[in-house]
C-alpha cells in the first residue's frame, strides 16, 4: 500500500488518530516515570547509610541535616520521625513514618493507571475503526451489480490497518505497565527495610554504658599479679618468723 501519512489516518473514521493518541501518551508516561524513578534505590541507600551512621554514634542533628540537604523521596520519610520524635508515644511516631512511606509509595505509581488503561482499550479502538471501515467500504458497492474481489481486498485490508495499530500499541502500553510496576515494587520494598531500621536507630539508640568485656590476656595478666603479690606476703611472714625465732634464742 502506497499511501501517505495522512491516508493512513484517515483509515477507521478517525479511529486511528485515537490509536496514535494513546501511543504518545504512552510514551510520555514512560518518560515522566523513568526519570522520576531514575537512581531512586541508589539515593535511598546513600541517605539511609548517612542516617544510620549519624544515629548510631549519637549524631541526631547532623543526621537530620543530612535528609534535610538530600533530594531522595525517603528524606521526607524520615524527616517525619525526626519531628515526631520526643513530642509523641514510639508507637505514633512508627505510625506517622509509615503513613508518610505509603504515600511516597503511592507516588511511585501515579499515572500508571494511563498504561493500563491504554493497554486494555487500545485493541477494541482499533477493532472499532475497522469495523467502521469494513461497513464504509461495503456502502460504496450498493449500486454494482457484480463485486471483483480486488474491489473488496483493498478496503478492508486499509481497515485492518487500525486493528494491527491498536494491538501494536496496546503491547507497548502493557510492557510498559508491568516494567515500571514491578520497579515500584522493588523501590517499595528497600524503602521498607531502610525505614524499619531507621525507626529502630531512632527510637531505642545504642547506649555507650557498657562495661568492656575482659580478654584472657587481661585475666591471666591479673592471676600471674596475684601470684606474685601472694609469693611476696609469704617471703615477708617467713622473714619475719625467722627474725623473731633469732630473738628468742
Amino acid at each position: 500500500m502506497d499511501q501517505s501519512v495522512w491516508e493512513l489516518m484517515s483509515h477507521g473514521g478517525g479511529a486511528m488518530y485515537v490509536v496514535v493518541a494513546f501511543s504518545v501518551i504512552a510514551l510520555a508516561v514512560a518518560i515522566e516515570r523513568a526519570i522520576a524513578q531514575w537512581n531512586f534505590v541508589t539515593r535511598a541507600r546513600l541517605l539511609g547509610d548517612a542516617v544510620t551512621r549519624c544515629l548510631g554514634r549519637g549524631a541526631v542533628e547532623e543526621g537530620r541535616s543530612a535528609c534535610e540537604r538530600s533530594p531522595s523521596p525517603i528524606a521526607d520519610v524520615f524527616l517525619v520521625g525526626y519531628e515526631r520524635m520526643g513530642r509523641a508515644k514510639p508507637e505514633h511516631v512508627v505510625t506517622a513514618v509509615h503513613r508518610e512511606r505509603l504515600r511516597v509509595n503511592q507516588d511511585l505509581r501515579s499515572r500508571l493507571w494511563m498504561l493500563g488503561t491504554i493497554g486494555a482499550t487500545a485493541p477494541f479502538v482499533g477493532l472499532f475503526g475497522t469495523v467502521v471501515g469494513i461497513m464504509s467500504a461495503m456502502g460504496g458497492f450498493k449500486g454494482d451489480e457484480s463485486v471483483k474481489f480486488s474491489m473488496v481486498s483493498g478496503p478492508i485490508s486499509e481497515a485492518l490497518v487500525v486493528t494491527a495499530a491498536g494491538i501494536l500499541v496496546a503491547v507497548e502500553a502493557v510492557i510498559l505497565f508491568n516494567f515500571f510496576s514491578q520497579r515500584a515494587n522493588r523501590i517499595a520494598t528497600e524503602m521498607k527495610l531502610l525505614t524499619d531500621e531507621f525507626l529502630e536507630l531512632l527510637l531505642d539508640p545504642p547506649t555507650e554504658t557498657t562495661a568492656p568485656r575482659k580478654t584472657k590476656k587481661d585475666a591471666d595478666a591479673k592471676s600471674e599479679k596475684s601470684e606474685k603479690s601472694d609469693s611476696k606476703e609469704t617471703s615477708k611472714r617467713t622473714k619475719g618468723d625467722d627474725d623473731g625465732d633469732r630473738e628468742a634464742a
